[in-house]
């Protein structure tokens, strides 16, 4: 992989961990029917129909939007850094009784595939796991055919490094906010035994929105929409959350948006 530099190698390990430790993001969904599916990979109707699309769902293994895809029609290849991650999707796909392709690689070297591969690109969130965005832009254009459709989940840049700066009255704000590597606190979250979990996560970067917008137009790829809000399992409505919480982080800064772009034909 081209692109297997000091980043990749660290952030294949930390996954490997946390998918072995049951982070939520890494768990295969294994309840997904026609309508849940569509909530998780369309929940704002974009991408009409995918029966019979090719669809990549890229450095986004784990055995959710593959699993979701499938289910809906969609050709499915998965390419992701983490083994542990592909092989969920396998598990996923044939709990279902589908197929799926799988690739290990890096998102930001997609010479595995040919150029004009794909109708959908489904980008979960992975992009801040890498420094630069823009290498991944490209090879997504490059394997896009004219008129496809790319899906981008990713941090909102202005909440990024807000959690756990709870002072007792507000979410203390302070760093530059600049494109760049962030200095995370542990990861928190309920593992496979139902316990939380503390464990280091993966190297993380900050791409401000004008990076993302203007990098995506550069590359011709028109704005469809853009979304904010929490993933489908953060109890974002939750009624008087503790301050301090993720459940109340969540309620006040949105830490995910999602930017769909179709390739200007």
């Amino acid at each position: 992989m081209a692109y297997f530099d000091d980043v990749a190698q660290y952030n294949q390990d930390r996954w490997e961990e946390l998918a072995a430790r049951g982070m939520q993001c890494t768990k295969p969904m294994l309840d997904l029917d026609a309508e849940a599916s569509l909530a998780l990979v369309d929940p704002h109707g974009v991408a009409g129909n995918v029966a019979g699309k090719d669809v990549l769902c890229l450095a986004g293994a784990g055995g959710q939007q593959s699993a979701a895809f499938g289910i809906l029609g969609a050709t499915v290849t998965v390419l992701d850094l983490t083994e542990t991650q592909l092989k969920r999707d396998h598990e996923t796909a044939a709990h279902y009784g589908l197929e799926v392709r799988t690739v290990q690689g890096d998102m930001r070297d997609l010479s595995a595939f040919d150029d004009g591969a794909f109708d959908l690109v489904h980008h979960a969130y992975s992009i801040n796991f890498v420094p630069d965005p823009m290498p991944v832009f490209r090879e997504v254009v490059r394997v896009l055919r004219p008129g496809g459709l790319y899906m981008l989940r990713c941090a909102n840049p202005f909440a990024q490094d807000l959690y756990s700066r709870w002072n007792g009255d507000g979410y203390v704000l302070k760093d530059r906010y600049e494109d760049g590597e962030l200095n995370e606190a542990p990861w928190e979250f309920q593992g496979f035994d139902g316990n939380r979990e503390k464990v280091v996560g993966a190297r993380t970067f900050r791409h401000t929105l004008s990076t993302l917008l203007n990098g995506l137009a550069e590359m011709r790829l028109v704005l469809l929409g853009l979304w904010e809000g929490a993933a489908l399992w953060d109890d974002a409505g939750a009624k008087a959350p503790e301050p301090g919480s993720w459940e109340h982080f969540v309620s006040v800064a949105p830490p995910y948006q999602t930017i769909w772009t179709r390739l200007d034909s």
